[in-house]
């Protein structure tokens, strides 16, 4: 079977097992383990932060971020695509005590003029506007990728209006392979980054959050709140390690193979549209007289698996485990369906 469903399926390589096998280890709760260590050190360095944190998942570092960066009541502005709205089960709400307030913008991008326009004008009766939260690249607005001259009107406001800015970068090379931006410029924007290592990286676990020195303090004592204390990590940081040395550059590859998906796509006359696709994700809805739950019974039976993503909408996931020769085969298969 060749599986689309996401790039969190990767499975890690013999070259990744072997590393992570000969990590050294100690307690990281307490501090102690040199794999982690070195790891945050390195993830903090190259976004220019002064400190990071390993974490199980990208929901709980960007959950540690609305935790770090507002208060009770406060309210986080995000588009209505984000994933920490649509897909981290109203934990803003549960673990911090925030509103959230919605933009539609294009394709789970936002602008400047957006935010200003949500925020808050600081009645008694409204939650006061606290963070902004962007998503680069955007799951379901397509993988769609920001720019840097997108990103500074955001912080320039933030900076006038007083306001946080995260970003939840779970698939943050997936965008730079396609900008040619560097991880420094890109922290220059933010109070708190999320980077994932478990998707088109392919380490098997893993989400770090970079912050300041006094931000990742805090973050420590939420992660160990939320049973985040993981001992022993350094085998799973050793794997994270291996990624960041190996496999960013390939990231390009399976952007090209997911844009040549769809580019038969867009011929086909059971697609009714197709969101642009910029990286390695490639969403479609069909036409009204064919289920999704059918075309992905029909694909299955073809050899491909894939995920239904609402609203007769369907999505490919292009990753790590996917070869140029799969890619030809779902190509085929497509076009003569």
């Amino acid at each position: 079977m060749i599986n689309l469903i996401s790039d969190t399926v990767t499975k890690p390589t013999p070259e990744m097992l072997s590393y992570m096998m000969s990590a050294e280890v100690g307690d990281d709760v307490f501090r102690e383990d040199p794999s982690v260590n070195r790891l945050e050190e390195k993830v903090a360095t190259m976004f220019g932060k002064e400190a990071a944190i390993f974490c199980p998942s990208g929901t709980m570092t960007n959950q540690i971020a609305i935790k770090v960066n507002t208060q009770p009541i406060d309210d986080v502005i995000c588009d209505v695509d984000s994933h920490i709205y649509q897909s981290e089960t109203g934990g803003y709400a549960y673990n911090s005590g925030v509103g959230i307030s919605l933009i539609h913008g294009q394709n789970g991008k936002i602008t400047a003029s957006q935010v200003k326009d949500a925020i808050k004008p600081g009645h008694d009766w409204q939650p006061t506007s606290r963070l902004v939260v962007i998503e680069n690249t955007c799951n379901k607005g397509g993988g769609s990728i920001y720019h840097l001259d997108e990103i500074k009107p955001i912080y320039d406001l933030c900076e006038e209006k007083g306001l946080r800015l995260h970003l939840d970068g779970a698939r943050i090379f997936n965008a730079l392979v396609e900008t040619d931006e560097t991880t420094h410029d890109w922290g220059k924007y933010f109070n708190t980054i999320s980077v994932c290592m478990s998707k088109g990286l392919g380490a098997p676990v893993g989400s770090l959050l970079i912050g300041d020195l006094e931000t990742i303090r805090l973050a420590r004592r939420f992660r160990k709140v939320m049973g985040g204390g993981m001992r022993q990590a350094g085998y799973l940081a050793a794997a994270c390690d291996y990624a960041l040395g190996h496999h960013i550059d390939r990231l390009k590859d399976d952007n090209n193979r997911a844009k040549q998906i769809g580019e038969i796509l867009q011929t086909k006359s059971f697609v009714q549209s197709l969101k642009p696709v910029s990286s390695n994700i490639v969403i479609f809805q069909l036409i009204d007289d064919i289920r999704d739950a059918d075309f992905l019974t029909d694909l299955k039976f073809k050899g491909i698996l894939a995920a239904p993503f609402g609203g007769n909408t369907v999505r490919f996931v292009t990753h790590l485990d996917v070869t140029q020769d799969m890619c030809d085969q779902v190509c085929d298969i497509l076009e003569k369906m």
